[in-house]
C-alpha cells in the first residue's frame, strides 16, 4: 500500500476510534428511576449512626410513660453535662443526637410558654435551665447535628383532647424550631392516648407538618409515614433483609393508621414516594435510665450486630442512650460504646478490594467503567447501558485475600433499582456462591462464611431498571460468629 494511501487510511482509523472514545466519554448519565431522595434526605442517609436520648421526668421516677401528673421539681438531674452527651457520641462515631424535648407526659425540657409542666416551672436551676439550650450549644462545639423529639401526645396540658391543642403543639413546634438553631431531624410519635380530661386528641398532621417545613426546611421529619423518613416497624434494631427506601403512604397515617409492620420493615417495591427506613433501638431494656439496667446494657458484640442489621440494611441506625439521673451518660454505656465503635472502626479500616481490578460483562461508558467501584468516591458509579437488567462484574485481587464481609452500595440520587443478586467466589477454578440478596440500596452489608480468594463476581439477577452501583468492599472482621 503506497504511504498517502496508507497513511490516509490511518488517519482514517484514528478518526473512528478518537470519535468512538469521545462518545463513549459523554455517554449520558442514567435518568433517575422512580423518587429519588431530596438533598437533605441523601446527607441524612450518609449520617448512618445518630443518638437517640431520652430524659426527662421518667429518668426519676423510673416510668417508660410518665402519667403527666409529676411534680415538676422531680426533674432534678443533680450535674446536667450535655457536653458529656455530645463529647460521647462524637467518640462513638455518630453524627447526631435526637432528644426527648416532650414525652408523653408533656413535660417541656425548654422554658415553654404554651405549658406549665416544663423546666422553668422546677426548681433545677432556680426554674431558668434549657436543656434544648445546652444541648444545641454542645452539639454544635462537637460538630454533632441537633434533632428533637416532641410526643403530640400530652397526658398534662388541659386542652388536649380539643381543637385548642392542635395549636398549642403548633406553638410549642415553633418555640423549638425558631430558638435552638439549625434542626436536622424532626421525630413524630404517632402516640395518641387519653388525656387529663380523658378525651383523645385528633391531630392536624397537615397543620404539624407545615410548621416544621416552614422553620426547619431541610429537616427531616420522621413519622410511621414519613414525610422524609419512616419507622422500621420494631425497635430490636432490625430492619428488613428486603429493604425499599419506597413507600406508599396514601390512605395512612402515623400511629394506628400506619401501614402494617412486614411494610415498614420491607417498603413497596414500587411505591410512590421516597421514605428510608430509621431503626430506633435502645442500648438498654428501656428507653429512659434506670439504675436497675445498669448491668444490661447490650454489648459491643450485640450492637455490631444491630449495625449490620440496620445500616446494613439500606437504614439509619439511631441508639438510644438515656443519661442517668446527675444528668451524664453512664460509665457502662459509654464503656460499651467505645468497644462497640472500635469494633466497626476495626472492620472497615481496610477495604480489601480497594486495590483490585473491576471489570464488567457491561459498560455505560468511559464515565461509567467498573474501576468507578472501587475509587471511593460517592458520586463515581458503575452503569450500563438502558434496557440491561442483569449485568455482572468481577474484581480481581493482587494475590489471594481472606474476607467475611462484602458491602455494596446502589447510587440513590438516581433512585433504587436492584430487586435480586448473587456474589461468587473463585476458589479451585470454579465459581463458588457465597452470598445471595435482594435489595442493595444506599448499603448492603452482608456476613458470609470466611473466604480466601483472588476473585469475586456479583451478577445481578433482578432490576427494575439499569443498575448503578458506587461501591464494592471486601472486609475481614476478626470476632464475627459465622
Amino acid at each position: 500500500m503506497p504511504g498517502k494511501l496508507r497513511r490516509a487510511v490511518q488517519a482514517v482509523i484514528y478518526a473512528f476510534f478518537l470519535i468512538s472514545a469521545v462518545s463513549c466519554y459523554k455517554a449520558a448519565a442514567p435518568e433517575p428511576y422512580g423518587p429519588v431522595p431530596s438533598e437533605s434526605q441523601l446527607e441524612w442517609q450518609k449520617m448512618e449512626t445518630n443518638m437517640f436520648v431520652h430524659f426527662g421526668p421518667n429518668t426519676f421516677s423510673g416510668l417508660e410513660w410518665g402519667e403527666g401528673t409529676e411534680a415538676e421539681d422531680s426533674f432534678c438531674p443533680t450535674a446536667l453535662d450535655c457536653r458529656q452527651w455530645a463529647e460521647t457520641a462524637s467518640k462513638a462515631g455518630f453524627k447526631g443526637i435526637i432528644i426527648t424535648a416532650k414525652h408523653h407526659d408533656g413535660f417541656c425540657l425548654w422554658p415553654s410558654s404554651v405549658s406549665s409542666h416544663s423546666v422553668a416551672q422546677s426548681k433545677w436551676k432556680d426554674g431558668r435551665g434549657d436543656v434544648l439550650k445546652e444541648l444545641s450549644e454542645a452539639c454544635r462545639e462537637y460538630g454533632l447535628k441537633f434533632g428533637v423529639y416532641l410526643s403530640p401526645w400530652d397526658r398534662n396540658h388541659p386542652s388536649y383532647g380539643t381543637a385548642e391543642y392542635n395549636k398549642v403543639y403548633v406553638q410549642a413546634l415553633r418555640e423549638v424550631h425558631s430558638s435552638y438553631g439549625e434542626i436536622f431531624e424532626h421525630w413524630f410519635d404517632g402516640a395518641c392516648g387519653e388525656g387529663p380530661n380523658g378525651k383523645r386528641q385528633e391531630y392536624d398532621w397537615e397543620a404539624f407538618r407545615n410548621t416544621v417545613r416552614e422553620l426547619s426546611p431541610s429537616a427531616v421529619m420522621f413519622s410511621d409515614v414519613g414525610p422524609d423518613c419512616r419507622w422500621v416497624g420494631n425497635e430490636n434494631g432490625r430492619a428488613g433483609e428486603t429493604n425499599w427506601s419506597r413507600l406508599d403512604v396514601a390512605g395512612f397515617t402515623p400511629g394506628a393508621g400506619a401501614p402494617p409492620v412486614d411494610t415498614l420493615m420491607q417498603g413497596n417495591r414500587h411505591g410512590a414516594c421516597w421514605v428510608p427506613a430509621e431503626t430506633d433501638v435502645s442500648i438498654r431494656p428501656g428507653w429512659f435510665w434506670r439504675a436497675s439496667e445498669d448491668e444490661l446494657v447490650k454489648t459491643p458484640s450485640e450492637l455490631a450486630d444491630i449495625y449490620f442489621s440496620s445500616v446494613g440494611r439500606n437504614s439509619l441506625l439511631l441508639l438510644n442512650v438515656p443519661p442517668d439521673s446527675r444528668g451524664r451518660i453512664h460509665e457502662n454505656d459509654s464503656l460499651a460504646l467505645m468497644a462497640f465503635r472500635a469494633r466497626i472502626d476495626g472492620i472497615f479500616s481496610r477495604n480489601l478490594a480497594e486495590d483490585g481490578k473491576a471489570r464488567a460483562d457491561a459498560c455505560r461508558g468511559a464515565r461509567f467503567r467498573p474501576s468507578k467501584l472501587l475509587d471511593g468516591a460517592y458520586d463515581s458509579y458503575w452503569a450500563v447501558p438502558d434496557g440491561e437488567l442483569t449485568p455482572a462484574f468481577r474484581v480481581d485481587l493482587p494475590e489471594e485475600r481472606t474476607f467475611n464481609v462484602l458491602m455494596l452500595q446502589e447510587y440513590i440520587p438516581l433512585g433504587q433499582r436492584v430487586a435480586a443478586f448473587r456474589v461468587e467466589a473463585l476458589q479451585d477454578g470454579a465459581w463458588k456462591e457465597i452470598a445471595a440478596g435482594t435489595t442493595i440500596g444506599y448499603k448492603r452489608l452482608l456476613r458470609v462464611p470466611v473466604t480466601t480468594t483472588k476473585a469475586v463476581r456479583v451478577s445481578i439477577d433482578a432490576s427494575m431498571a439499569c443498575p448503578v452501583l458506587n461501591g464494592f468492599g471486601l472486609y475481614f472482621d476478626s470476632e464475627s460468629s459465622i
